[in-house]
C-alpha cells in the first residue's frame, strides 16, 4: 500500500501504519514502512519465499527503484540467472527491482506469475502500478487534488481517508447486472480497481495514465488435429503445475471431485516433492450436491494426504458480515463461503494452494458455450421484437423451468455484449430498471467487435475480462487471504492461457461436449467416472431457506425502515419479488440473493 502526496505535503507513516493494519491478514509474518518527502510505501508480508529474507519496502542497489510487491514470481530463478546484477537476497522481489534496474518497466513481459506491484522510479518521479495479466492479485486506488492512495484491498485505502466514501450510485446497475462490478470501477464512489493486464503511472505532476501491456493472442491460422491440441494443452498444464508448486513452505491443493480440480491434483501430486500432496475437499451435507465421494476417489487415485470440511448451511447469515468485510463487496453468490471454510481448513496445514479457477472460461466448460452458435444465430431477429416477445414470457415461466427462462432471458437482450452478461445476470435490463428507477446509471459494456464471429471465442473473451477477475478470482483472493492463505490457480498460467486462445473453438465445444480438449487431457490421467461426470458445482436450498428461515430478516432488511436497498431502489418492486418467491411458483433466489448480498455490503461499511 502506499501515499503519495499531490499536494506539497509529506506522505504520513502514522496513515501507512493504519493502512498495513487493515490489511494484517494479508501479511501476518512481517511489516514494513519507507517514506521519502511526498511518497510513502507499506507492506504486510506473507512470506513464501526466502522466508527469512526479501524485507520490503525493498530499494534496489543503486537507490533509483523502490517496491512493494503483493504475489508470486514463478519465473524468478530463470529471470535472476540472466540478469547482471549485485543480488542481496534470494527472493523473486529483488528480482523484479533487478529487472526494473537492467531494463525498465518493460521487464513485467518477462515475468510468469500472479502479482501487483508498486514501484517508484526516483529518476522520474513516476511511481508505476502493475497488476498480473489476468487478475488474480488486485490492486486499487484513490486519486483526489491532493493525494493518491492504493493497496491490495480497499479497506487499506478506507483506513487512510479522513472521511468514508459515499456509495457509488451509477455502479448499482452494473452490480446489478453481473453481481459485481466491472473494473475500473467499485461500488465506493472514488475508489478504482485497476483492470487486470494493466500498468498504471502517476507521474510527478499529478497525471494519471493506464495502459494494456498484455491481450490474449488471436486464433493461429495453423490447422491443428485434435490429437495435437490434446498433447499441447498436456504439456502446457504440466508446465503450469511445475510452476505453480515454486514455493519454500508447504503446497497444497483443493479437490472438489471435478475434472479442473482433479487434473491439477493429479499432476501436483506426480510433481510434488517433500511427502505426500495434501488436498482439501469439502462437504455441504446434501447428497443431491455432494461432491465428496468423487474427491475421495481423485485423492485415493493419485495417493494424496486428504482433508474435509463440512459446511454447516447454519453459518451463513453469522458469516456474512465478516465475509462482506473481507471482500469489500457484497458476497456474490453462496461459494464465496465453502471457499472460506476450504481456506481456513487448507491453512491448519499448508501456506500455498493450488485451484482449479480457469478451466471453464478457457477452454468452454460452461453449457452456455455449447448454446453460442445457436443464440448467435437465433438473434437475428431484431432486438425490439426479441425483448417483447421473451419479457411477455419471462414472468410467467415457473420455477421447474429455470433453464429455459434463463435462455429466454438471453435471447431477448438487446446485443451481444448483453447475451453474454445474461448468462449469470440475476436481473434483466426490465427489472433493472424498475429497481433503479430515477437512479443515475453508467454504461459499461465487456464484448469487443472486434473479437470477430465466432460467438464461442467472443463469449470467452468477455468472460476473461470480467466474469473472471471480478467475480471468481477476486472471491478467490479474498476468502483465501481472509485466513493468510495464498491461492494459485495453474490454469490461470498467462503461457497456458495463450495457447488456449490460439485453439479453434472446434476443440473446446466438440462433438455437443463443452470443455472436449481440457477432459480429454485428464482421460490420460484420471478414471473415466471423474472425467464424464456431469457438473455439479455448489449448490444449497437458498429459495427454500428464503421462504422459511430467513424469511422474515431478508423482507426486513429489503424493505424496512433504514434498508439502503428499500430507500436506493424502488420498494414496491422489491415487495413483488418478494412475494413472488414466497408464492412457491417462481424461484427468485439468485435476485434475492444479490439484494441482500448488497444490503448487508451496506450494513458492514456504512450503518457501523
Amino acid at each position: 500500500m502506499g501515499e503519495i502526496r499531490l499536494d506539497g505535503a509529506g506522505a504520513s507513516r502514522g496513515r501507512l501504519e493504519a493502512m498495513a493494519g487493515a490489511i494484517h491478514h494479508r501479511g501476518p509474518d512481517d511489516e514494513g514502512f519507507w517514506v521519502d518527502q511526498a511518497i510513502g510505501l507499506g507492506h504486510r508480508r506473507l512470506s513464501i519465499i526466502d522466508l527469512s529474507g526479501s524485507h520490503q519496502p525493498m530499494q534496489g542497489v543503486d537507490g533509483r527503484w523502490t517496491i512493494v510487491f503483493n504475489g508470486e514470481i514463478l519465473n524468478y530463478r530463470e529471470l535472476r540467472a540472466a540478469l547482471d546484477y549485485p543480488f542481496r537476497t534470494d527472493g523473486d522481489t529483488e528480482t523484479i527491482l533487478a529487472g526494473l534496474t537492467v531494463h525498465g518497466i518493460s521487464f513485467i513481459e518477462k515475468m510468469v506469475g500472479q502479482f501487483a506491484f508498486a514501484a517508484y522510479d526516483s529518476a522520474t518521479g513516476t511511481t508505476h502500478l502493475v497488476r498480473d495479466r489476468l487478475g488474480i492479485l488486485p490492486l486499487y486506488y484513490r486519486q483526489t487534488a491532493d493525494s493518491f492512495l492504493f493497496g491490495s484491498e480497499i479497506k487499506a485505502i478506507l483506513a487512510g481517508m479522513e472521511q468514508k466514501p459515499d456509495v457509488d450510485v451509477e455502479s448499482l446497475d452494473a452490480y446489478l447486472f453481473g453481481r459485481s462490478v466491472p473494473a475500473p470501477y467499485t461500488l465506493f464512489a472514488g475508489i478504482r480497481k485497476l483492470p487486470a493486464a494493466h500498468l498504471a503511472e502517476l507521474r510527478a505532476d499529478g497525471r494519471f495514465v493506464t495502459h494494456r501491456y498484455w491481450s490474449p493472442p488471436t486464433e493461429e491460422a495453423r490447422t491443428w488435429s485434435a490429437g495435437d491440441a490434446v498433447d499441447a494443452v498436456d504439456e502446457a498444464v504440466t508446465r503450469a503445475v511445475r510452476s505453480a508448486l515454486v514455493a519454500d513452505v508447504p503446497v497444497g491443493a483443493y479437490l472438489s471431485g471435478g475434472v479442473d480440480s482433479s487434473l491439477i491434483v493429479q499432476k501436483a501430486a506426480a510433481l510434488h516433492s517433500g511427502g505426500r500432496l495434501k488436498t482439501f475437499a469439502a462437504g455441504f451435507g446434501d447428497p443431491r450436491y455432494d461432491e465428496l465421494p468423487f474427491a475421495r476417489q481423485v485423492s485415493k487415485h493419485v495417493g494424496s494426504d486428504h482433508h474435509e470440511v463440512h459446511v454447516d448451511a447454519r453459518d451463513f447469515e453469522a458469516l456474512w458480515p465478516t465475509l462482506t468485510w473481507h471482500r469489500d463487496a457484497p458476497m456474490s453468490q453462496p461459494a464465496d463461503f465453502a471457499v472460506y471454510r476450504l481456506a481456513q481448513a487448507a491453512r491448519e496445514h499448508v501456506t500455498v494452494v493450488l485451484s482449479g479457477e480457469g478451466g471453464d472460461e478457457l477452454f468452454a466448460g460452461y453449457p452456455k458455450y455449447e448454446a453460442a452458435n445457436a443464440m448467435a444465430l437465433a438473434s437475428i431477429i431484431p432486438g425490439g421484437l426479441r425483448r417483447g416477445l421473451a419479457g411477455a414470457v419471462d414472468g410467467v415461466l415457473p420455477s421447474k423451468l429455470s433453464r429455459a427462462r434463463i435462455g429466454l432471458r438471453v435471447w431477448g437482450a438487446g446485443d451481444r455484449d448483453a447475451q453474454f452478461r445474461t448468462w449469470f445476470a440475476p436481473f434483466t435490463e426490465r427489472e433493472r430498471s424498475q429497481l433503479l428507477n430515477g437512479v443515475a446509471t453508467r454504461s459499461t459494456s465487456l464484448a469487443d467487435a472486434s473479437d470477430g464471429k465466432d460467438p464461442i471465442r467472443a463469449m470467452l473473451l468477455a468472460d476473461l475480462r470480467n466474469w473472471l477477475p471480478d467475480n471468481l478470482l477476486e472471491r478467490g483472493d479474498r476468502m483465501s487471504m481472509a485466513t493468510s492463505l495464498e491461492l494459485r490457480p495453474p490454469l490461470l498460467d498467462h503461457r497456458l492461457v495463450e495457447l488456449a486462445f490460439r485453439l479453434p473453438s472446434d476443440v473446446k465445444v466438440r462433438s455437443g461436449q463443452t470443455k472436449w480438449v481440457l477432459k480429454e487431457v485428464a482421460r490420460r490421467n484420471l478414471p473415466p467416472e471423474i472425467v464424464d461426470r456431469k457438473k455439479v458445482g455448489f449448490r444449497v436450498p437458498l429459495d427454500a431457506w428464503f421462504r422459511s428461515s430467513l424469511r422474515d430478516s431478508v423482507r426486513d432488511r429489503l424493505t424496512g425502515s433504514g434498508s439502503f436497498v428499500a430507500e436506493t431502489m424502488d420498494r414496491k418492486a422489491v415487495r413483488e419479488l418478494l412475494d413472488r418467491h414466497d408464492s412457491g411458483r417462481f424461484n427468485e433466489e439468485a435476485s434475492i440473493w444479490t439484494l441482500m448480498s448488497l444490503e448487508v455490503w451496506h450494513e458492514t461499511f456504512f450503518s457501523g
